[in-house]
């Protein structure tokens, strides 16, 4: 890897939104040391590090010489709140002790929206742990809490391209969400490294919601609209009430096990009527604006789906 550009470490760069970082932060004329699990291919400008969030001696190795961290790598579905205690907290901890003690002072950390309300879910909660122990470090720290994320590779939000398809679409019934392409959090990501940036100050120890820029966020009929559309398909959307939806998770758990979607976790964070952003918690114009239409990216997320066989 060469000396001469900065590197950035760089974990979950295998992940949905970690591989939109890793292109972004290469776009942006970065290196990148990244942790990973697998064998990877070789690629410029890229060093993978073997291990994981447990791995003090990767985590070493994935820091040293760095400019900055970006924390990317999480539990987003586990059958316990074990499951998202060793993912989200001792990993994210494991990584801030590994970054202090290499030297490096930046570190920006991905979140969720469900860290505002950690008493809905063993996830938020997690998350909300996590974020106090990176607020309590030394480091020079940036949070990012995107709302819900869509875009190519991703296999959360395939579900429900999966049933629009279908012509079905089971949605929460009541409130709003906020929505985000993964190409734009990324772009947020890398341009959150420098913590002090002409025509916006520091934006060290911030705590940022970015979203698509629709004020108020999407209803989930809007949203379960838009996907339709995405498809060309007009669905018929069941609003599924708090109890409900718990119901569908316990069918879920029944029907898939481990690889259910709906867990019970999800269905009371889901039930939450406002996951729309924060306008207090906004990214300053200067620094990062979206740049995807929702629509247009729904459309394009649809298409990749269906050329990879996904759908």
């Amino acid at each position: 890897m060469s000396g001469a550009r900065p590197v950035v470490a760089l974990t979950g760069a295998t992940g949905f939104v970690g591989q939109a970082t890793l292109e972004a932060l290469l776009a942006g004329g970065y290196a990148v040391r990244a942790l990973t699990r697998r064998g990877q291919p070789e690629r410029a400008r890229v060093e993978w590090i073997g291990g994981d969030l447990g791995n003090h001696a990767a985590l070493a190795e994935l820091v040293r010489g760095a400019e900055a961290t970006i924390h990317v790598a999480g539990v987003v579905n586990a059958p316990d709140a074990a499951g998202f205690e060793a993912g989200n907290v001792t990993g994210t901890l494991n990584l801030i002790e590994a970054t202090i003690a290499g030297g490096v002072r930046r570190f920006v950390q991905v979140s969720s929206l469900s860290a505002r309300q950690p008493e809905l879910s063993a996830y938020g909660a997690s998350k909300a742990k996590a974020e106090k122990l990176l607020m309590a470090s030394p480091l020079d720290w940036t949070i990012v809490r995107p709302p819900a994320i869509y875009g190519p590779r991703d296999k959360e939000m395939l579900e429900l391209f999966r049933a629009a398809r279908w012509g079905v679409m089971p949605m929460p019934r009541d409130g709003r969400a906020s929505l985000i392409h993964v190409d734009d959090l990324a772009r947020l990501l890398v341009a959150l490294v420098p913590s002090d940036l002409p025509g916006v100050g520091s934006v060290s120890g911030r705590v940022f919601e970015p979203d698509d820029g629709k004020p108020q966020g999407w209803d989930h009929y809007e949203t379960a609209l838009a996907i339709g559309w995405a498809l060309g398909k007009r669905p018929r959307v069941i609003g599924l009430s708090q109890p409900m939806l718990a119901r569908a998770a316990r069918l879920d758990n029944f029907l898939r096990g481990p690889r259910a979607k709906m867990t019970l976790d999800r269905a009371a964070y889901f039930s939450h009527p406002d996951w729309v952003v924060s306008p207090e918690a906004a990214v300053p114009a200067t620094l990062w604006q979206p740049r995807v239409e929702t629509r247009e990216g729904l459309r394009a997320t649809a298409q990749w789906y269906r050329e990879n066989k996904w759908l």
